[in-house]
């Protein structure tokens, strides 16, 4: 169980390793995105050190998340490079978006094509893909885009980091059950987020993150499903909803989380 290393974007990388194991984490998904500890354009310089200073104290990083979406892309490359060096074997790429695409079919084909691209590079370097199901614009927010294009790629490397939160907000709880049983045979990590219904003040309904449990998302039978396929990658939390105490938020998620894989995997 990782957290998402942008929630400790005010501690130093260097210590980031040392506060997640004071947390209880087992690991890191280290996001490697402009903003963050480190940015694309610095990983020549940082990333290794980054992801030594959290190996170091004990933690995994099984998985580094990016805004890669080409392979053409140097900064992409030599992230890759890094992560396959280090032992590394799965990042999370960026979003492709569908845009003001006049033809959608036609964005689509361009996504196939990029995804290849990017997945030969990484299959080069021995690190595998998890493409996340983001909800809005994104390409992948329900799943059925994302699966047409995966189809013909190997699933040893590229498969889903599947969002059972996005997933519910896209399609519904019933939905959400449907996509997620797209997506376990190509299952490679997960991410977990929780969200209720709010209107906003124009009288419309809005997603609003709030902490695991305490939302829409339907969590026993997800992890259910997990168990049944005998999952064992990655599950990072993300705290995106507002709170005074955001280390205490942490621990409430990760026990929840913890909580939820040993009432699943003991029934499995």
């Amino acid at each position: 169980v990782c957290l998402y290393s942008q929630h400790l974007i005010k501690v130093e990388y260097e210590a980031v390793g040392m506060v997640l194991r004071d947390l209880g984490f087992d690991g890191c998904d280290l996001a490697v995105v402009p903003g963050s500890h480190i940015p694309p354009e610095q990983a020549g310089s940082d990333l290794m050190r980054g992801i030594e200073a959290i190996s170091g104290v004990g933690l995994d990083v099984p998985i580094i998340s990016t805004s890669v979406t080409s392979g053409n892309d140097p900064n992409g490359r030599q992230i890759l490079a890094i992560a396959g060096f280090m032992g590394i074997g799965l990042i999370r790429p960026g979003y492709w978006k569908y845009g003001n695409a006049p033809d959608l079919e036609a964005r689509l084909v361009e996504v196939q094509r990029e995804v290849f691209g990017l997945a030969s590079v990484a299959r080069a370097y021995n690190v595998a893909m998890a493409m996340h199901n983001a909800s809005g614009d994104s390409v992948g927010s329900g799943l059925w885009d994302l699966s047409g294009i995966l189809r013909g790629i190997d699933p040893r490397w590229v498969g889903y980091d599947f969002d059972p939160g996005f997933a519910t907000e896209t399609a519904g709880v019933s939905g959400a059950g449907i996509v997620m049983r797209l997506a376990m045979p190509k299952l490679k990590a997960v991410t977990v987020r929780d969200f209720t219904w709010n209107k906003d003040a124009a009288g419309g309904w809005k997603a609003a993150p709030c902490p695991l449990g305490e939302g829409m998302v339907d969590w026993r039978p997800f992890f259910a499903a997990l168990a049944r396929v005998r999952f064992v990658g990655p599950i990072t939390i993300e705290v995106r909803y507002q709170t005074k105490d955001e280390l205490n938020a942490f621990r409430r998620d990760l026990e929840f989380v913890r909580k939820q894989i040993a009432a699943a995997y003991s029934a499995g």
